[in-house]
């Protein structure tokens, strides 16, 4: 089980498109959107979970189609988001839209994040914890990946919202927000050698 947590862990705290989005999120619009924007990357890497370990995950992927389709809308959203975090001007964050994201905006990031499948995969196809029961296995699993998660996504937030506070020079919020781009590019450049 401690093998399975701490890979888990490092598998989460990596920077990806989830903890760089809440954390921007959290940095352009505050605590309360950065809640409500957490909320639904919590329901979105759940239900990616879910469409995993149910195999319908496995069976969209055999579809060419629907495939190479993920694909494109993945990379193309978070080309998206790589593109506002790096060219937000002087504040690290998002360019500020004309809506804030809310709960839809964290579940559509999650459904199309190519990290949350590898993740989710890795974690609940290997890493046995029982032995003979698949539900009580996947359960403890869910369980102990939502007690690990949801605190880093917390801590990430928090640094979003501590960082608007910080007053950091022009230069060195410009390096912020292109190191944070250029981590969720890094994360398309990755799924796309992956996929071919």
């Amino acid at each position: 089980m401690l093998t399975f947590i701490f890979a888990f862990f490092l598998l989460i705290i990596t920077p990806g498109p989830g903890v760089l989005s809440i954390a921007g999120v959290g940095s352009a619009f505050g605590f309360k959107y950065g809640i409500r924007y957490l909320i639904g990357l919590f329901l979105g890497t759940n239900l990616v979970a879910l469409a995993v370990v149910s195999g319908v995950a496995a069976l969209f992927f055999t579809l060419p189609f629907l495939r190479v389709s993920l694909l494109i809308i993945s990379c193309t959203y978070l080309l998206y988001l790589a593109w506002h975090i790096a060219f937000s001007g002087s504040e690290v964050s998002f360019k500020k839209y004309s809506y804030k994201p809310g709960i839809l905006s964290g579940i559509f990031l999650q459904i199309v994040n190519p990290k949350a499948y590898v993740v989710n995969a890795t974690l609940f196809s290997g890493f046995p914890l029982v032995e003979n029961s698949y539900v009580l296995e996947i359960c403890l699993k869910l369980l102990i990946t939502n007690l690990i998660w949801i605190p880093v996504h917390l801590l990430w937030l928090y640094i979003g919202v501590a960082m608007k506070r910080l007053n950091l020079s022009i230069k060195t919020q410009r390096g912020i927000n292109c190191a944070m781009g250029l981590t969720i590019v890094g994360v398309v450049l990755l799924s796309v050698f992956a996929f071919l």
